[in-house]
């Protein structure tokens, strides 16, 4: 069932402003957060942008069109001026001045807590891909952030274990993602049609804690994902003017950083800073996405080869080092921050020596991004806040970040960020065995409820998800071989998918009756055997959950 706001309704419904409470969520959770005075404001934001969220869709589609037939993509000859212009970001607050370590996690009440608690300097609170958006979760998520907010969330555990906040002075920086431009709330519907999720995320978090959060001295803050264009950051800073004039909050109160995860965004990166300069303070080097991208871009392009198994392609290779680069440079030269990617390992409290040599990784990732001139990185998961603070600590010595340091020498051209070669790179068929078998398990996850989902000592999201089953698609397309010379076909793809749901289904961790392992390969399926690239696998995924 769905919240409605429908101008089809009869008078009295639209006197009380045409939204109507009918959701799974337990009522008791559902009104708290919607409130009438919170739908006016959710209303008000549909109408005012719904019709230019549709229309950067279909500008995202042509554009695929145009490089799918062979265009490449350039720096923007339209925007030189703004390359070469002279301007700045506005100033950073100062308890976003320092993001040498940040964690990352979905809107649950016990991971919020922890992560709060983390030491870490900044949390991101994720309503996107470490979450799966049941209607559920997404109430949830929204009372969570608000109790968060305000000190007071708490959690027991089902043994009794009670998890409580720290000082707030000892507390990470809250900010919030909300889900991307291209992915809608089927739940609330607005003039009979579902509101943008992204406005619906952005929405109720803005409405119903700007003020509370400007009481305890910090403010809205936001990650936005998944942007491709600088127009796309155009519309959200008009989505920040219309909230913060409707609620009489000043303009450059909000403050967000982009996510640098689509290869045509970094080709913009100045002009999205440009657009959102009042609001913007930092850049995000969103690295499993942008691969991800990279992939979905050409996937149907005979010229650009496939790439090599999902581990090989590490930021030393040279699209993604190009990419890295680009980004701290552009970023210290507006005085902006450049935060660095996620360490994705999940510590084994069994297995010490996995442990040992999983954080020589991580420390080896976070030096290369501190030497790179990043201000901070991501990881997801508690036990990895010291071993990544201790790397940036080392490199910053009393500094709170490095903007300070330029890049002006650096030269980055369009052929470096579409440069995938990758010596030593190898399809193998382990490599596309282990891709079905990520992708079985995290959309099977993703049905269950759960967003981020420990797979191999890895905590997967979304994205990984998608560069697995986008790797598998495009191989089967461009008839790839293994490195055992193996041709990929559908064929191929059926007999790795059956042989992973059998060892699922055999697994004494995986092999539970209630798991949704058929749906998860009816969803593989339809998204691997096509002759239509799907963009975004949570798409066809969201009509079952």
């Amino acid at each position: 069932m769905a919240n409605q706001c429908s101008s089809d309704q009869n008078a009295l419904t639209k006197k009380e402003r045409e939204i109507t409470q009918e959701a799974s969520a337990s009522n008791q959770d559902s009104e708290r957060v919607l409130t009438e005075q919170a739908k006016d404001f959710l209303q008000a934001l549909h109408h005012a942008f719904n019709p230019a969220i549709k229309k950067l869709l279909e500008a995202r589609q042509e554009r695929q069109v145009a490089i799918t037939k062979g265009e490449t993509p350039d720096f923007l000859p339209q925007t030189v001026d703004v390359r070469k212009g002279d301007w700045q970001v506005a100033p950073v607050p100062a308890d976003l001045a320092d993001r040498r370590v940040e964690i990352t996690g979905p809107v649950e009440r016990k991971m919020m807590i922890n992560a709060l608690n983390s030491g870490a300097k900044v949390f991101m609170a994720d309503f996107e891909d470490s979450l799966a958006p049941t209607w559920q979760n997404i109430i949830d998520g929204q009372i969570n952030c608000m109790d968060a907010v305000r000190g007071t969330l708490s959690f027991t555990s089902p043994e009794g274990k009670a998890y409580t906040l720290k000082e707030q002075s000892e507390l990470a920086t809250l900010v919030v993602r909300p889900r991307g431009w291209h992915l809608t709330e089927k739940h609330y519907l607005v003039d009979g049609e579902p509101i943008s999720a992204s406005l619906f995320d952005f929405g109720l978090y803005f409405y119903h804690n700007h003020l509370a959060l400007l009481e305890r001295g910090t403010a809205p803050y936001f990650y936005l994902p998944k942007l491709e264009s600088h127009l796309e950051a155009r519309l959200w800073n008009q989505v920040f003017h219309f909230a913060q004039d409707r609620l009489s909050v000043p303009r450059g109160t909000i403050k967000a950083t982009v996510l640098i995860e689509t290869i045509l965004a970094a080709f913009e990166m100045e002009e999205i800073l440009f657009e959102l300069k009042e609001h913007i303070v930092a850049l995000n080097a969103g690295r499993w996405d942008y691969i991800f991208s990279m992939i979905k871009k050409f996937s149907s392009r005979a010229d650009r080869p496939a790439l090599p198994d999902r581990a090989q392609v590490t930021m030393a290779v040279p699209f993604m080092s190009a990419y890295a680069k680009l980004l701290v440079a552009t970023c210290h030269k507006r005085g902006a921050h450049a935060i660095g990617g996620m360490a994705a390992f999940i510590p084994s409290r069994k297995d010490s020596k996995i442990n040992e040599i999983a954080f020589a990784k991580v420390r080896e990732d976070k030096n290369r991004e501190a030497s790179l001139g990043f201000d901070g990185t991501w990881v997801a998961h508690p036990d990895l806040v010291p071993v990544a603070k201790a790397v940036f600590d080392e490199t910053l010595g009393t500094n709170p970040n490095q903007v300070h340091i330029l890049h002006n020498d650096l030269k980055v051209a369009a052929s470096d960020l579409l440069d995938t070669t990758i010596s030593g790179g190898k399809i193998t068929k382990a490599g596309v065995a282990a891709n079905v078998d990520v992708a079985l398990q995290y959309i099977e996850s993703w049905l269950s409820g759960v967003g981020a989902a420990a797979i191999h000592n890895l905590m997967e999201d979304a994205a990984t998800a998608e560069i697995s089953r986008a790797q598998i698609w495009q191989y089967i397309r461009s008839s790839a071989k293994t490195d055992e010379g193996e041709i990929i076909t559908a064929e191929l793809y059926k007999e790795l998918r059956d042989e992973a749901l059998k060892n699922l289904r055999e697994n004494p961790l995986t092999k539970a009756d209630s798991r949704r392992f058929d749906d998860a390969a009816e969803i593989l399926d339809q998204i691997i055997l096509t002759e239509q690239f799907v963009d975004f696998l949570t798409i066809p995924a969201y009509k079952h959950i």
